[in-house]
């Protein structure tokens, strides 16, 4: 009879392979239906399918476990040669579902776009070309400041006589019409996209003002009487039209200078990687060549002092190496034969030879740039708040700039007309919302760069937001908070005839044909002590209770409680000491010799050093801490109280650990969860906030929000002080931004004048328009310098 294959799947988010039959969830998606091993993978799946199906798109929605994970992209070349701006992708940072090929504006925004890619050289085509136009408006536009300087003076006043009115003309054609090209392309690109922007109620100030300045000079006696001045002249606007386009295009350039900063943590980590490598080939000979050129397999030379050229791993010498870039951690890491090296990393005073596993943007380093160039056009939930703001700002201050002309050519002083124009104009002017937009997306590309050069990788700006709320921390046991890497701590005989030595050679012997997990550390405890163990025969794995075999002509079993009961073995002096050493976090087996108890092996996961401080600075934060295990509860109550954990669940399996977190959520608490193996993902994905130790699985970063490249608790404690410096730093930029605004308009559209008799000139809201964009930036920067 034909045997039925299961079927799996896997789950588009975490990558967990799933049985359709018994999945936690599904949905249905452009005709394909899709599983998942939680329901918080199918929420995030819901969100943003397009997300998790970009690049590996199925026609059943069914993908075999031997493919890729369903929404992993295929990692971009990060380190490149340079290229043409028009052959690099460019995206805006606001609206990131804008994006072409080559430099351009955004048409929904206005905002110059930026290359997709990070790389290490930078393209700055487009600040040259505005500074030279600022430049030669600058030119241009003072000596229209000192005709309208002139023109204050009464015995001077010939600024607008005929003959200075077409040097004015002269003079502010080319700033508005060649220097300012740039914002009336914007400005008619966002009507005919039908999204007003600020460059919209720039060209309408600017282009009102210019306009109605030619009007004037052409046909002087078309205009009204209630635009001439109490000396019957008709008023010329050519120089604010001048002066605020220059603004304007300060303004762009500071800006474009100051974003292209925000990036600079990301273009270091870029510049680590050396030009050169030297390369040993099989005669010996070494060889300086390219860094391009370097394959996986070359066996590469590190002299002192320099820097890893790509990851390998050690294959000859010894040194220790800085991968504080990488980790944050100061302290250099000792590297032997076999251990792992990353490329950017800086050598000591040893030198090595090291064999070339990863290359190009397979690097590590080159990961963490995609990772976080693609966290960095993700969106925050607080930006919602500035879209819909932005949303409905610029009609309603178009909306306010014809209300105040109206107000003004009614109930104004004379010239009413005159007075309702320029107050109009200035409401145009000040009213940018370009401090509005840049608030939050500043902050995330400047935070998430800061995080990367201090080992914290944000992969969506909802997960940095997030974390700042976190009260309770799930973490896994075994690799997050210990080592992951069990040691041999206790060898105890009963028999006088058997020495501790000989008890573990007997045992070595059996566990040298064992699988399991504790095995390779009772092999490597057998080979600190110099032990040869012999070759074991009629050797037979017991599933769930441990091994038995023949050593030297003696029948040996070795594994838990059950084994020995099985084989009608008592010892309760035994039993007593095994409960004692669990007590301690130890994992106890026993041995039996020729049918008698010989005695027990204990096996413990030491606790990384970091983790009590980690604790401690958790603790002092306000954070609760859970530890979810599939180990014994006896075992894992002893590591909890040894660190001052707040609460266990032990004996869980993987389903089980996503069901404990998704219980912990009751209440619409936040909750935080940090692991490092294939199993945590399930949880992982269904907590808010995943936090995945970089020394784990693949599979368990690429369901975490945010990876910590050190492996090491207190990475948390550095991903927590990241995300509430940036939601401070955006909370700090929205309010200017709105208060800005608040105050502004009313001041621009006259509402102080029949208090103090003071009007705004368009000319000084420009100046502050320019002022308010650039300090919002100024502010975003300040994280560049956080202490994490």
């Amino acid at each position: 009879m034909a045997v039925e294959q299961k079927i799996t799947v896997q789950d588009p988010v975490c990558g967990m392979s799933v049985d359709p039959q018994t999945a936690k969830a599904h949905a249905h998606y452009a005709g394909n239906e899709y599983y998942f091993c939680c329901s918080g993978c199918q929420s995030k799946f819901i969100q943003n399918p397009e997300k998790y199906l970009n690049h590996a798109p199925t026609k059943s929605g069914l993908v075999s476990l031997g493919s890729a994970p369903v929404g992993k992209p295929v990692p971009p070349p990060a380190i490149r040669k340079p290229q043409s701006p028009a052959a690099v992708e460019y995206v805006c940072p606001m609206h990131p579902e804008v994006h072409q090929m080559g430099l351009g504006a955004c048409p929904k925004c206005g905002m110059a776009l930026e290359p997709r890619e990070i790389t290490a050289t930078e393209d700055n085509s487009e600040l040259i070309d505005m500074q030279r136009r600022f430049r030669i408006a600058c030119i241009l536009t003072a000596p229209l400041l000192i005709l309208m300087f002139l023109d204050m003076f009464p015995s001077l006043r010939w600024a607008s006589s005929t003959p200075t009115g077409w040097l004015q003309f002269a003079l502010a054609t080319p700033v508005v019409l060649w220097a300012g090209w740039p914002i009336i392309e914007r400005a008619w690109a966002s009507i005919l996209n039908r999204h007003a922007n600020m460059f919209t109620l720039i060209a309408l100030g600017t282009g009102a003002s210019y306009l109605f300045s030619l009007f004037t000079l052409l046909f002087p006696s078309f205009i009204p009487a209630s635009f001439r001045a109490h000396s019957g002249r008709s008023p010329l606007y050519f120089e604010p039209a001048a002066v605020i386009t220059t603004l304007v295009l300060l303004g762009q350039v500071l800006e474009l200078r100051a974003r292209s900063q925000t990036s600079s943590a990301l273009k270091s980590l870029l510049g680590l990687v050396p030009k050169t490598a030297r390369m040993v080939d099989s005669s010996g000979r070494e060889n300086d060549v390219p860094i391009d050129e370097i394959q996986v397999g070359n066996i590469l030379r590190v002299r002192p002092g320099e820097k890893v050229p790509v990851d390998g791993v050690v294959t000859g010498g010894q040194s220790s190496v800085d991968e504080s870039m990488m980790t944050g951690e100061s302290i250099p890491v000792e590297k032997i034969v076999g251990a792992k090296v990353t490329g950017g990393s800086l050598n000591g005073t040893g030198s090595f030879l090291m064999q070339a596993e990863r290359v190009g943007s397979d690097t590590l380093l080159s990961q963490i740039v995609r990772m976080v160039s693609e966290t960095q056009r993700t969106r925050a939930p607080i930006q919602r708040l500035a879209d819909v703001v932005a949303s409905w700002f610029v009609p309603a201050v178009i909306l306010a700039a014809i209300v105040t002309f109206i107000i003004w050519a009614f109930l104004g002083p004379e010239p009413r007309l005159a007075h309702a124009f320029v107050n109009a104009v200035a409401v145009l002017i000040i009213a940018c919302p370009c401090a509005l937009g840049l608030a939050t997306p500043m902050s995330v590309m400047v935070g998430t760069g800061r995080g990367a050069m201090a080992g914290v990788l944000v992969r969506n700006a909802e997960a940095l937001e997030l974390l700042e709320r976190v009260k309770m921390l799930v973490v896994d046991k075994t690799g997050t908070i210990t080592q992951g890497r069990p040691r041999l701590s206790t060898v105890r005989s009963l028999r006088e005839d058997i020495s501790e030595s000989e008890l573990l050679n007997l045992v070595a012997a059996l566990e040298q044909a064992s699988e399991h997990p504790l095995a390779a550390a009772i092999l490597a405890g057998a080979n600190e002590r110099r032990l040869a163990p012999p070759r074991a025969t009629a050797f037979q794995s017991i599933t769930g209770k441990g091994v038995r075999g023949v050593v030297d002509g003696h029948t040996v079993l070795f594994g838990n409680r059950a084994l020995l009961e099985d084989a009608n073995i008592t010892a309760p002096d035994l039993l007593a000491q095994a409960e004692t050493l669990r007590s301690s976090g130890q994992t106890i087996m026993f041995v039996a010799v020729d049918g008698q108890p010989a005695g027990l092996i204990g096996v413990a996961d030491p606790i990384k050093a970091s983790t009590p401080e980690a604790v401690r600075l958790l603790h002092r934060a306000g954070v609760q801490i859970t530890m979810l295990t599939g180990d014994s509860r006896r075992t894992a109550e002893a590591v909890a109280r040894q660190l001052g954990i707040d609460h266990v669940e032990a004996d869980l399996l993987p389903a089980q650990k996503a069901e404990a977190v998704k219980k912990l959520q009751s209440g619409d608490r936040v909750v935080a969860m940090a692991g490092d193996g294939i199993n945590d993902a399930p949880a992982l994905a269904q907590a808010q906030v995943g936090i995945a130790m970089g020394t784990g699985t693949d599979i368990a970063m690429e369901s975490a929000g945010i990876t910590l490249m050190h492996g090491d608790l207190r990475g948390i404690v550095r991903a927590m002080r990241l995300s509430r410096a940036t939601m401070r730093n955006i909370r700090q930029n929205l309010f200017f931004a709105f208060a800005y605004n608040v105050l502004g308009i009313p001041i621009a559209a006259g509402i102080l004048y029949p208090f103090f008799g003071l009007l705004l000139s368009p000319i000084i809201a420009s100046a502050a328009m320019t002022f308010s964009s650039v300090s919002v930036i100024s502010n975003a920067l300040r994280l560049r310098k956080l202490e994490l």
